[in-house]
């Protein structure tokens, strides 16, 4: 059979909306004019899903100069919800929506602010793109083509033991990994569907700032995006079925994100019970129960769904191969990110409940090892031993790092927790950002840090000190030997370790001290 005729066209794709800079973006991560290659005869790993771990996977095995011939297989964008609906556009705007608040607060800083912040959405979007775009040559087809990659634009899914189809071509393989990710949830509201919705997946094709916008979901991207909005100039209402927002973070900091969301001016409703949606003529209706439960509604022009994450373990072919999923958990798999089937793995969002862009890429890291290099099991990597910090990106931040005190609780630990606030670090009170704390969790009777949450305007840039301690094994009396510079916020964390050291000054050791400042 000739090249021309076993090579493939890709399926093109669109994306909205269809300017420059989205041209620029498909060009890199969906080319419309790209061919699939003919399929190598064998190939040691195929890769299905080129998202952060799908990449990371691919790029770390054809990487290392050893003649591996890998496969990468994706059906929509590479790079994944991070580059194309996630991380990397949120945090675009949210950067615009946080100067946007600095300008109109800033009276509080001696700085004669504006009547009016006036916010041009198109082009707070439009940054984005830009951005988003320039980025995106990092996950490019062509550059993991240049990295020796098969890669493969479209649909994949198992069609036997050891073989993947794609486009109408056969991979076959000796190793496999799973790495399709997750999609936003559709809460089953009866009449959303036809009054239509946003997602993560289309929030940021908005060109138009909705003037008034529902965030279902009070979880991270519900909160991210519900004061982001907000601040560009949406009237934002929140609903959430639970009692307070971010239900699953430390308590006393979720409070304070709940605090000044509120403050922001947007309309908190917790414990909601959304009933249906309806389409009138002012807008989309969602009729709904609070807390008392009363009936009551509200009228917007857009919703926005933030409910959390479906693994996408749909037309992949898993019961062909005998790996076993869950359509809500996803892909089952051991500590060492094996699926059921003995040469099948997987990693990030289809198999894991830390759905990060961070954890993806360290989960990748550990499926290169376990595939690759650890012959009958030898010397394998597991998930259990990674410390994994995560932040949610709200104004202030909250970072965490380790157990929580309910887990340290419900595993029958003994802590003991040492809290500073920021409104005690220099640097915060001159910041105007003393809104937050540390709150640090140690074991009863030792240094050994056991977790961590840091609530501040910069906590995702703190946590990972507390993380390198943690992973190094290192205390907080290491920590308290740490020089850092003044002023910075990151000074809490010092204050912290200094606290733990204040509590080992017993009456014993004053006594022991008094000792040898007489005889020195």
């Amino acid at each position: 059979m000739s090249q021309t005729q076993t090579q493939t066209p890709a399926q093109p794709i669109t994306y909205l909306p269809e300017d420059e800079f989205n041209r620029e973006l498909l060009a890199q991560v969906h080319p419309p004019d790209w061919i699939n290659p003919a399929p190598a005869q064998q190939y040691d790993l195929v890769v299905l899903g080129a998202g952060t771990a799908g990449l990371v996977v691919a790029a770390g095995a054809a990487g290392l100069g050893l003649g591996l011939k890998v496969a990468i297989v994706e059906k929509q964008m590479m790079g994944g919800d991070c580059l194309n609906v996630g991380c990397v556009p949120s945090k675009c705007i949210i950067r615009s929506s946080r100067l946007a608040a600095e300008m109109a607060q800033a009276g509080a800083y001696g700085i004669q602010p504006p009547d009016t912040v006036p916010v041009d959405f198109g082009a707070v979007m439009a940054r984005m793109r830009k951005l988003r775009a320039g980025i995106s040559h990092h996950d490019s087809a062509q550059r993991f083509q240049g990295l020796g990659i098969d890669v493969f634009l479209g649909a994949g899914q198992f069609v036997g033991d050891g073989a993947i189809a794609v486009e109408g071509r056969r991979l076959n393989f000796k190793k496999a990994v799973i790495a399709t990710g997750a999609r936003a949830v559709r809460p089953q509201v009866p009449g959303l569907a036809e009054a239509g919705f946003l997602t993560n997946e289309t929030v940021f094709s908005l060109t138009e700032l909705p003037r008034r916008l529902a965030v279902i979901g009070g979880g991270p991207i519900g909160c991210e995006l519900a004061q982001a909005f907000h601040r560009l100039g949406s009237k934002v209402t929140l609903l959430h079925r639970h009692g307070h927002l971010l239900d699953k973070e430390d308590p006393d900091a979720a409070a304070i994100v709940q605090g000044q969301l509120a403050r922001d001016g947007v309309a908190l409703v917790l414990q909601a019970q959304l009933e249906r949606v309806e389409l009138g003529a002012e807008g989309k209706v969602l009729h709904y129960r609070d807390r008392s439960g009363q009936e009551s509604h509200v009228v917007v022009d857009e919703i926005l769904v933030g409910a959390g994450r479906q693994p996408n373990v749909t037309g992949l072919g898993l019961e062909t191969v005998g790996v076993a999923f869950d359509p809500r958990r996803g892909v089952q798999v051991n500590d060492y990110l094996q699926t059921t089937h003995p040469r099948i793995y997987a990693a990030g969002d289809i198999c894991m409940d830390w759905k990060f862009t961070h954890a993806a890429d360290a989960a990748a890291r550990i499926v290169i090892k376990n595939t690759l290099f650890s012959p009958f099991g030898l010397g394998k990597s597991k998930l259990s031993g990674l410390v994994m910090p995560w932040v949610t990106f709200t104004a202030p931040e909250i970072a965490h790092v380790g157990l929580y005190e309910r887990e340290a609780q419900a595993q029958g630990i003994d802590y003991e927790v040492i809290q500073i606030a920021m409104a005690g670090v220099d640097r915060a009170i001159a910041d105007g950002e003393t809104e937050g704390f540390l709150k640090l969790i140690h074991a009863k009777g030792s240094d050994k840090i056991l977790g961590a949450t840091i609530v501040a305007a910069h906590a995702g840039e703190m946590i990972s000190e507390i993380t390198t301690a943690m992973v190094t094994h290192q205390g907080l009396s290491k920590l308290s030997n740490v020089i850092h510079p003044y002023p910075t916020q990151a000074e809490v964390i010092k204050k912290a370790a200094d606290a733990y050291k204040r509590k080992l000054l017993t009456s014993t050791t004053q006594k022991l001290l008094k000792l040898l400042s007489k005889i020195s």
